[in-house]
């Protein structure tokens, strides 16, 4: 991918959107099919997106530097705000019928624990891997790997932390103190989904 303005907003508009779709789906749980410690391994569909939100934070990171991958993570964290604040507004406003209302608070009226375990995961897990990201590139750079040959490692490490980063502050707070599976001891089942995502 060239380094062009163009290309970086084609980025910033995918990126938004990826996050803003993990955002709505992030309510449905999907059962893997298989168990770990005892129990089944579930997974948030929202985690579906993430690892191309990762790719394009990297991409961003390696051909703009970090301070421009940075205003991505920031104007990706406006972007779901506004969003979340859209659907919980719509949630207010009068349907036509309460089947439509039930229907519609089913599948977008997500839990403010789920908002703030989401927003508060994406913001920590993202700037880790961008920090994470960039201090392996300056490792390499100092060992005289090239650009292109680290630049792999650098993305699979980085996106790895901040992926589990992310995962553990969401099911932590969304699940562990929200549905209180710390309390009801259900710490497999978290960290089985820690797991999956």
């Amino acid at each position: 991918m060239q380094k062009t303005e163009k290309n970086l907003n084609y980025l910033m508009m995918v990126f938004a959107i990826l996050l803003i779709t993990a955002n709505v789906v992030a309510s449905k749980i999907m059962n893997l099919g298989f168990n770990l410690f005892g129990n089944p391994v579930t997974l948030t569909a929202g985690a579906l997106c993430y690892p191309f939100v990762s790719m394009i934070t990297d991409t961003i990171n390696e051909k703009w530097g970090d301070k421009v991958a940075k205003q991505a993570v920031i104007g990706g964290f406006i972007c779901q705000f506004i969003s979340t604040a859209f659907i919980v507004i719509a949630g207010f406003t009068p349907a036509v019928t309460v089947e439509m209302q039930d229907a519609y608070m089913m599948t977008l009226g997500q839990s403010w624990v789920f908002v703030i375990a989401s927003l508060t995961a994406y913001l920590i897990s993202s700037f880790t891997d961008i920090f994470v990201f960039g201090a392996i590139r300056k490792a390499q750079e100092s060992k005289g790997i090239t650009e292109y040959k680290g630049r792999s490692t650098r993305a699979y490490v980085s996106t790895i932390i901040g992926q589990l980063i992310d995962s553990t502050i969401f099911v932590g707070i969304a699940f562990g103190l929200g549905f209180g599976w710390i309390w009801n001891g259900q710490l497999g089942a978290m960290l089985n989904m820690i797991v999956a995502q």
